[in-house]
């Protein structure tokens, strides 16, 4: 499986409902940077698995629609935006967050990954020219 590939299956799972998801596609020795309107964060792979296991306990549901995915032997490029549906309202789905992120793979999984977020504002909605990549 490609890099690119690799990404894009992540990307494209199940991750609330398949509990094998982040073990599949984690490296052991992960390290993500990444800068946000918080700030500047800095985890390894335990401190990912806490964060998707709060996302599930806090979500829904979770979609993840990619705009850009770009290949450079074991680097990819992704630009996405997070859609969530809250547990208190399940009908009504709101985006969230975007995102690039450049990750390196290693071993067949995600190792090393450079990643900057913005919340969805109300600008948003006026700019949804967004084209799907097809995974």
């Amino acid at each position: 499986m490609s890099a690119k590939q690799i990404v894009a299956k992540f990307f494209s799972s199940d991750i609330l409902n398949d509990n094998t998801v982040l073990t599949k596609y984690f490296h052991k020795d992960l390290v993500l940077i990444w800068n946000s309107s918080d700030g500047l964060t800095i985890m390894n792979y335990e401190d990912i698995i806490d964060f998707f296991s709060e996302i599930k306990r806090t979500y829904y549901d979770l979609r993840i629609e990619i705009s850009h995915l770009l290949e450079d032997d074991d680097h990819v490029t992704i630009r996405y935006k997070y859609y969530i549906r809250t547990i208190e309202n399940p009908e009504e789905e709101l985006g969230i967050s975007h995102f690039i992120a450049i990750w390196e793979i290693k071993d067949g999984k995600m190792y090393r990954g450079y990643q900057v977020s913005q919340p969805v504002t109300d600008l948003d909605d006026t700019t949804e020219s967004y084209h799907k990549v097809k995974v």
